[in-house]
């Protein structure tokens, strides 16, 4: 199956707030999709209704197949779900949390005690299993919640900001287990994130979404060339020549945007776009300006995401 997510014009109301509106998308089996936005800005409801566990207000969408309003049950069951903040027993080890999601899930008895083994030593939780969750830091938690989500080896994994509220080791220890778990075993992911260093990171494709809208689709190479239109540039050049290279920058406003930064022999500029870096050469080669270096800095998903929302916007 190509396509494992197929949505058509899709909307939820709640009352008079919109929270999904008229959104179409598709996800493509085994990419790392992911979905961009602010707080409030539908992620959380386009999960929801993806699984089935509320009703569209109206629009279409086909999930691995199914109608997610008429085949809940057999859809959730090919699935993963990863919430924003999982539930766990606290009172039970990590091996009894998961042996009792193997039994919900439908993993064959016979195949529990190697399933359950394996992604505790895959999540780094092996030698902890016979504790009680109680006494695990968020961060264990965070990857106990992922090994119970890939418990039954779903086709399609849902992920509602898995790093939130994690210290940066542990989140990079997360994203590091959904890159390497879903390419290794092909899983699609539709992955919900307000980090874009995450998205820029694990994603494929990924949609942004501005209150229940779509607003752009695309890979990160795709969105930056179409929203980011400066671009900064590092150049090295003589050290005996920083002044006048700086004087010729500052005399080009129709290519070089504000003032540059110097550091010792390198020059920070920013250019207009990337269509003006061979210009810019072209004039500094006509200076006599001797050039050691030019290294163009990759826009990312930070700068579309201001260029879309205004960069006074919080993420």
């Amino acid at each position: 199956m190509d396509k494992v997510i197929i949505v058509n014009q899709l909307t939820r109301r709640f009352e008079e707030t919109v929270a999904v509106d008229n959104l179409s998308l598709e996800v493509h089996a085994g990419e790392i999709f992911g979905v961009l936005g602010h707080n409030g800005a539908g992620k959380t409801t386009t999960v929801r209704l993806l699984n089935g566990v509320i009703e569209p207000t109206s629009g279409s969408m086909r999930v691995l197949g199914f109608d997610p309003q008429m085949d809940g049950p057999k859809l959730r069951a090919r699935t993963g779900v990863l919430t924003e903040t999982p539930s766990m027993d606290e009172r039970l080890t990590a091996k009894d949390n998961l042996s009792i999601y193997a039994d919900l899930y439908g993993v064959p008895r016979t195949e529990v005690s190697k399933r359950i083994h394996e992604l505790l030593t895959e999540f780094d939780l092996a030698d902890r299993a016979e504790e009680r969750v109680g006494g695990y830091s968020k961060g264990m938690k965070q990857r106990l919640a992922l090994a119970r989500a890939f418990l039954h080896k779903p086709e399609l994994l849902f992920l509602d900001e898995p790093t939130s509220g994690l210290d940066p080791i542990a989140a990079h220890h997360v994203n590091d287990l959904i890159q390497r778990i879903a390419r290794r075993e092909n899983h699609t992911v539709f992955l919900c994130t307000h980090n874009l260093v995450d998205a820029q990171k694990l994603c494929d494709r990924v949609a942004v979404l501005e209150h229940g809208r779509l607003v752009a689709l695309g890979t990160p190479a795709e969105l930056t060339r179409q929203y980011v239109r400066r671009m900064d540039v590092d150049i090295e050049v003589n050290e005996a020549q920083i002044e006048s290279t700086l004087q010729v920058l500052r005399s080009l406003p129709r290519l070089v945007i504000g003032d540059p930064v110097q550091t010792n022999s390198d020059l920070t500029v920013t250019l207009s776009g990337h269509e003006a870096i061979p210009d810019l050469l072209e004039v500094l080669v006509q200076k006599n300006v001797r050039i050691y270096r030019i290294a163009a800095q990759e826009a990312n998903l930070e700068q579309v995401y201001f260029a879309l929302h205004g960069e006074k916007e919080s993420v």
